[in-house]
């Protein structure tokens, strides 16, 4: 097998969200290899150990070593035609050593006791001539070994198992039922991902983590041809950390917003979600183009998600705020002599935004990150001060801690493990306040549901969004649907301008499935929960209109 093979489908009608193509990591196998059991336990125990003691007779100081198999499916429709069903299996090893205070990396897919010796090997001598321009030695926070343990998702019903044929009848229907109402076009597909990563270093652990995460989206789009007018709605499902359970579609996980509107918890409706989608992208085309000016906004966390994903998320990353990401996605302004103040004003006093890769059912959730660090939570934001950062093992030291936070990924067993971005999320209000009540206190504002275009810049700052529907509110009421709109303004203004924050009741999770980082790139997967915000005084332009 190939080091790494990248099998791309391009016109999947998801160019919106992922790009023109989506990579797919590993080599095309059939529905039949995708089951097979994950390798026996006791075996990986033996061949890490193999590694482990190969990089420690060649003089590495310390080795990690991470045994992956990464399995993926992938479902992909539009209108009533199946148009790709891809599977995905990558199986191999990955081993990271510290030679005169210098990393090493090196990786294999020859999954035997001669192979993974010879790249323990290899990583030690990469390590060894990268010493020569070291300028200072690596600094490890410790980490007392774990001994052996597992961690798995807590899934009910594991989706690789689920028949395809099940999957595809559930997005055929989708789409048929959003063309019954009103949809002229419409793609569906369904993603989902099982890691089954084992990780062991010289600090004495073993870990054994079966990981699984889903992401069911669509894209409806309806067409005035009198008008000469399309416009399109995106599902409201979030990527999640559950197995096939998610698109139960369970009462108690929706929450009724005003207009009809339903968010989703831990349970989604894509059925429900995509007939009202194509009623909401016909009212869409009629819709009220926006007025520019100031108006209070109403950001659905469904929404919301992805502006804390850029303007927090990114933004506190550590390596990022270093310049170490300069070339990739920018820096970011929330620097070290920021944080060092103590009083840097990142928001409101109502802005609590904590670092997690615990919370149940989110794509961040795992035991382990893949330094071996059991993960945790931790402050980001505190009553609106900018109090830390995410950073790694070889990285808290500069912020004058002593443990990692634990947030060490990497997409493959071929790549190398560094920071990345864990679940970031706004904490939700301590009063009782859900979003009609919060409407009602409106006197001009928008009511913005979804995740649409945007931009920012390289330091993670100045930005502009948009969504998918957005609502005008006039004296505490909705008034109809509006067209066209936008929000800027920069993360310090707007996140100042935080007012109010709906209850727990409303908390719900947005996800990034395909996040982009390194050089090369990598992707990961995280998680952004919320409840409904209002952030007062806030530009809104119209992007509709020609100049």
């Amino acid at each position: 097998m190939k080091r790494r093979d990248f099998i791309q489908w391009s016109g999947m009608g998801v160019g919106a969200i992922l790009g023109s193509s989506i990579p797919v990591i590993g080599r095309p196998v059939t529905l039949e290899e995708l089951l097979e059991p994950a390798a026996d336990r006791a075996l990986k125990k033996r061949l890490a150990d193999v590694a482990l003691n190969a990089a420690r007779a060649k003089g590495a100081t310390y080795s990690d070593v991470r045994i992956g198999r990464y399995l993926q499916q992938y479902l992909f429709t539009r209108e009533k035609n199946v148009q790709n069903i891809a599977n995905a299996e990558s199986y191999g090893v990955g081993i990271r050593v510290i030679v005169n205070g210098t990393w090493g990396f090196a990786a294999t897919s020859d999954v035997t006791t001669d192979g993974v010796a010879r790249c323990a090997e290899t990583a030690v001598a990469i390590a060894r001539a990268n010493s020569r321009i070291q300028t200072e030695p690596v600094n490890l926070a410790p980490q007392k070994g774990v001994g052996e343990v597992v961690w798995n998702t807590p899934i009910r019903k594991n989706a690789f198992q689920v028949p395809v044929q099940e999957k595809i009848d559930l997005l055929l229907n989708v789409n048929n039922q959003a063309m019954q109402n009103g949809a002229a076009f419409v793609t569906s597909n369904l993603f989902q991902i099982n890691e089954q990563k084992y990780f062991a270093s010289t600090d004495g652990s073993y870990i054994d983590q079966d990981i699984h995460r889903i992401w069911p989206t669509f894209t409806v789009t309806v067409v005035d041809k009198a008008a000469g007018k399309f416009k399109t709605r995106d599902a409201l499902s979030s990527p999640m950390g559950m197995g096939y359970e998610y698109l139960d579609g369970l009462a108690s996980e929706k929450i009724a917003g005003p207009n009809g509107l339903v968010g989703y918890r831990n349970s989604y409706d894509m059925t429900e979600d995509a007939i009202l989608a194509a009623k909401q992208s016909k009212e869409k085309v009629t819709a009220k183009s926006v007025e520019p000016g100031k108006y209070d906004l109403v950001l659905d966390p469904n929404h919301l998600g992805l502006t804390i994903h850029e303007s927090v998320g990114h933004p506190t990353e550590l390596d990022r705020v270093l310049g170490y990401e300069a070339n990739y996605a920018g820096t970011s302004f929330a620097t070290l002599d920021k944080w060092r103040s103590k009083s840097f004003n990142y928001g409101s006093p109502l802005v609590n935004i904590v670092a997690d890769k615990t919370q149940p059912h989110t794509l961040g959730c795992v035991g382990y990150d893949d330094e071996g660090v059991p993960c945790k939570q931790w402050d980001l934001i505190k009553d609106g001060i900018l109090v830390n950062y995410q950073a790694t093992r070889d990285q808290v030291g500069i912020l004058g801690e002593k443990e990692s936070h634990g947030c060490c990924y990497a997409d493959d067993w071929s790549s190398v493990q560094f920071q990345r971005m864990p679940n970031v999320s706004l904490q939700p209000g301590k009063q009782k306040l859900n979003v009609h009540e919060m409407i009602k206190g409106v006197e001009k504002g928008i009511y913005i549901i979804g995740r649409g275009s945007y931009s920012i810049d390289q330091q993670r700052y100045n930005f502009q969004f948009g969504g998918q529907l957005f609502y005008e509110i006039k004296n505490g009421e909705i008034a109809g649907m509006l067209d066209d709109v936008a929000y800027q303004s920069n993360t310090q203004e707007f996140w100042n301008s935080c007012a109010q924050i709906c209850d727990k009741d409303d908390y719900r999770t947005f996800g990034s499935f395909f996040d982009g980082k390194g050089q090369p790139s990598q992707v990961s997967a995280v998680s952004h929960g919320c409840s409904t915000t209002r952030f007062n005084g806030v530009n809104v332009i119209n992007t509709g209109r020609k100049i």
